[in-house]
């Protein structure tokens, strides 16, 4: 590992000016990404900022009856949290759904926003062609094995995926991502907060360098009390996505869908609002001929290789399987 300077923040306002205006600087919370890209040889900053002490663990109502959830709050608080397991039930079990117990006791919500590809030409230095680690080097993975990697929204310079289970359920719930950085506090829309790969892979996240997550705002939102999680992975547990939904309905007595929320994992490179079914969804019967509509609109634009063209059959089904598990409860 190469050598680097530690140093502990005491408040906010002192942990971005320790980080303003210098490069190879990060913020360190629980580490459970960031240490293994270190070991790897993928990241290698001149400098780690601890921000745990910082007071940015809060899990608390805000007055219009969201939710506001610090940045340094733990993934397993969070989704054993009770408003958040009876408002907001697909963030519980997207969190669930992710890592092990252990894991979810060390991570952060803020480091779970900015959690890096799993991409194998990534994660691993051996490999000289990946355009996010190495910008002009090419993407290893469009003619190599691509299994694991994105249907949607992909480019030629790219095809990794997001990792994270969590930020599919806050994709779905329209979060708000406050940020802090020299010129103060600002909101990001959880859909502009992550970056398609276009030209620049290496850029994940429109967060500035030196701005810090302070939290996390989930809006009031009564019918996401209907929601659901559904991973599809390779084994039951410990495993990212192949496809995952989160989804909620708002479901009239005559069964008619007044409004849907939808977004998609482990199929482009951030988490996936699904607009193109929602829209599909409104106004229809909540049924599984309007869930395959819903479905087959997604992914008309999906774009399979070699190895993950299944994935698109997968997505569509996954879709069908948990919109008709919200549509079940009660």
């Amino acid at each position: 590992m190469s050598p680097f300077t530690y140093s502990r923040a005491t408040d906010a306002n002192q942990a971005v000016t320790a980080i303003s205006g210098k490069s190879q600087v990060k913020f360190l919370g629980g580490g459970t990404n960031l240490i293994d890209l270190m070991k790897m040889g993928v990241e290698a900053p001149k400098e780690l900022i601890d921000i745990n002490r910082l007071p940015l663990a809060q899990i608390e109502e805000l007055p219009g009856k969201g939710v506001r959830i610090g940045g340094l709050a733990r993934n397993s608080d969070v989704a054993e949290h009770e408003l958040i397991k009876t408002r907001y039930p697909v963030l519980s079990e997207a969190l669930l759904s992710g890592a092990s117990p252990q894991l979810r006791n060390m991570a952060t919500v803020g480091g779970n926003l900015l959690q890096r590809t799993r991409c194998y030409y990534f994660y691993d230095p051996a490999f000289p062609a990946c355009n996010k680690r190495k910008p002009s080097s090419g993407c290893g993975a469009i003619d190599g094995y691509n299994r694991i990697h994105a249907i949607l929204g992909q480019s030629e310079q790219c095809i990794a995926t997001h990792p994270s289970d969590m930020c599919v359920a806050l994709a779905a719930l329209d979060a708000i991502v406050r940020a802090r950085g020299p010129n103060g506090e600002r909101e990001i829309a959880f859909g502009d907060f992550h970056r398609l790969p276009g030209d620049t892979p290496e850029r994940d996240t429109n967060l500035g360098p030196d701005e810090l997550i302070i939290a996390v705002d989930l809006p009031a939102m009564l019918f996401a009390a209907r929601s659901h999680y559904l991973k599809v992975r390779d084994r039951a547990s410990y495993a990212f996505a192949l496809v995952s939904v989160a989804a909620a309905l708002d479901l009239g007595s005559n069964k008619k869908i007044n409004a849907a929320r939808l977004a998609l994992g482990g199929v482009a490179h951030k988490p996936w609002r699904a607009n193109a079914a929602e829209k599909k969804l409104i106004g229809q019967e909540a049924n599984e001929k309007t869930f395959r509509a819903a479905a087959e609109a997604e992914l008309a634009p999906a774009k399979g290789y070699k190895y993950n063209s299944f994935k698109i059959e997968l997505a569509k089904r996954a879709i069908v399987r948990a919109l008709s598990t919200v549509a079940a409860m009660g």
